[in-house]
């Protein structure tokens, strides 16, 4: 049995290693870029493993859920950790990062998600970048919801450590992902004797055996149809343009904002202020005794092909999330979203 997916000839390093660096222009970025070969949570949890231990002091500021993750995983490396939670409706700002710096000014790490598909709202990570740059901490990003909505400037905002995936706006695979790593931060992993070492979870692994060896070998076998399948992404993006594509994922997102007001159903946006709600996807808050899931479940019934789901966990009842990103950030898909909205709240009523 023959398959254009299978038997394949190998990914060469050489290859494996031009797709790094067209992801790091996509990035706009002199730093070292590595592609792990695992879904973002790899290299998410394997930077702030490699950069942070019991000396470190950090900042985590939550905006989702996942910034409550990276609490958690700095708490497990033995940091003190201080967090910043700010409501799931809005953003948090440059001057609640400065206040928590001027109170703790031990602190020397900072993370940060800058979107938050879950809860669709958005940081301003240009101007955190600065206050964050001029207190001298190691600055960490989950950019995996942002990349490809909105930019990304690890060298312009000052980012030490910043992951990508390629899941959501640029359309991509899930089972790749990678993260740019300044100099510090490399410095501070390699200082760090808590990190992981012959690990699949090593950053510090592909610095030795891959970037400072010239990237000639490649650690293990890598996913083949998934590297691919970035490439080919990349590919997509390059020639339609990444500021095409940012333009239709903000076109998407004001169009559920300005639609879903307009239908005069109850729904509304879920972040308040435009200026905090995130390109990637759109939060949705449900009226008063309707229930998020069943409204989901009843739209999809009709268009299971549809971008809908309901908010996770404790916003599983009230929140419903439009995730307009990739091939589906365009205005037929946000039309299709809200007109099964608004026939499943009629047909609920």
């Amino acid at each position: 049995m023959t398959h254009p997916l299978l038997d394949l000839a190998p990914l060469s390093a050489e290859r494996f290693a031009a797709i790094e660096d067209r992801v790091a222009r996509l990035l706009s970025t002199e730093q070292d870029v590595v592609i792990m070969q695992g879904e973002a949570l790899l290299p998410l949890e394997g930077a702030i493993r490699g950069a942070a231990g019991p000396g470190t002091t950090a900042l985590n500021v939550i905006t989702g859920p996942y910034g409550q993750t990276f609490g958690d995983w700095l708490r497990d490396c033995g940091a003190t950790v201080y967090d910043l939670a700010v409501p799931f409706h809005t953003a948090v700002t440059a001057d609640q990062i400065r206040d928590a710096l001027a109170e703790h000014p031990e602190i020397d790490f900072v993370s940060l998600v800058h979107a938050e598909a879950a809860t669709g709202n958005t940081n301003p990570v240009a101007e955190i970048g600065e206050v964050v740059r001029a207190h001298g901490a190691l600055f960490y990003l989950d950019a995996v919801a942002s990349v490809g909505a909105e930019p990304v400037l690890p060298d312009a905002w000052g980012v030490d450590l910043c992951v990508i995936g390629a899941q959501k706006a640029m359309g991509g695979p899930a089972g790749v992902s990678a993260v740019s790593v300044s100099e510090r931060a490399w410095a501070r992993m390699a200082a760090n004797p808590a990190a992981p070492r012959r690990s699949y979870l090593s950053l510090l692994d592909w610095k030795e055996r891959w970037v400072d060896a010239g990237r000639k070998v490649l650690l293990h076998a890598p996913a083949q149809l998934e590297m691919l399948a970035l490439e080919a992404c990349v590919d997509r993006i390059e020639a339609e343009g990444l500021e095409t594509v940012m333009a239709r994922h903000a076109a998407a997102a004001a169009a559920t904002r300005a639609g879903v007001l307009a239908l005069g159903t109850g729904l509304e946006p879920y972040v308040h202020a435009a200026s905090d709600a995130a390109p990637v996807a759109t939060t949705l808050r449900t009226p008063a005794g309707v229930d998020a899931s069943e409204l989901v479940a009843a739209a999809l019934a009709v268009d299971p092909s549809l971008p809908l789901a309901a908010g996770g966990g404790a916003l599983a009842s009230s929140m419903i999330r439009v995730n307009h990103y990739g091939p589906a950030a365009g205005a037929a898909t946000v039309d299709a979203c809200l007109t099964a909205l608004r026939a499943a709240l009629a047909a609920s009523a």
